[in-house]
């Protein structure tokens, strides 16, 4: 009877153990829904697939799809990072090699394209969530971006929220951090190997 009622305790024990490990597996890989509106950023431990947000930032979207079609993210540094808080890159423009200055590397770039109106919401800033970079004017936003390695809601509204990462959280989460005392900026930083829409690959 004992062997038994222990049979029992197993099998419910699985019962519970299989459906939690199926959410689990589904929380880490979920599906992508559109293509058309989903990048791949790879980086040196790996891919991370980001979901873009047409319907909370259109423009913004617009100007991420633009400039990933163009090949303008390949091998643009991560030069902010700030442990428990958020990692930022996207400055394309390249300055003059004779003088040794490149924006890539120091974050003051932005794109060719004109600065975009801010599309602030209410989505909050929590772990993964993609926002873009700006100066103090709030319609400043061009192409840096950044994610968020935890949430950080002083943040909401005061930013334009245009994606979110799916997956590969773990690979941003291991972008080399920059120094707290110089506001997060990196010494040899890391980069974005690659950056493609999945519907083009």
């Amino acid at each position: 009877m004992q062997v038994s009622r222990r049979l029992a305790v197993i099998a419910a024990t699985c019962l519970w153990f299989v459906p939690q490990l199926a959410a689990a597996q589904t929380q880490e890989a979920p599906k992508v829904t559109d293509p058309s509106n989903t990048i791949i950023v790879t980086l040196k431990d790996g891919e991370v697939v980001i979901e873009l947000l047409p319907d909370v930032a259109p423009a913004h979207v617009e100007r991420i799809k633009t400039l990933v079609a163009q090949g303008e993210y390949d091998g643009v540094v991560f030069h902010r990072v700030i442990d428990g808080f958020m990692a930022q890159t996207g400055d394309v423009q390249f300055g003059d090699s004779d003088d040794g200055y490149d924006p890539r590397r120091v974050g003051t770039g932005g794109s060719d394209l004109p600065d975009l109106p801010a599309e602030f919401s209410d989505l909050p800033f929590d772990r993964g969530v993609v926002g873009m970079a700006r100066a103090q004017n709030p319609n400043s936003g061009n192409s840096q971006f950044f994610i968020m390695l935890e949430e950080g809601h002083f943040l909401n509204g005061n930013y334009t929220v245009f994606g979110r990462v799916l997956s590969g959280m773990e690979h941003v989460d291991a972008i080399k951090k920059g120094d707290p005392s110089n506001n997060g900026m990196v010494i040899e930083p890391d980069a974005m190997i690659s950056v493609r829409l999945m519907e083009a690959r």
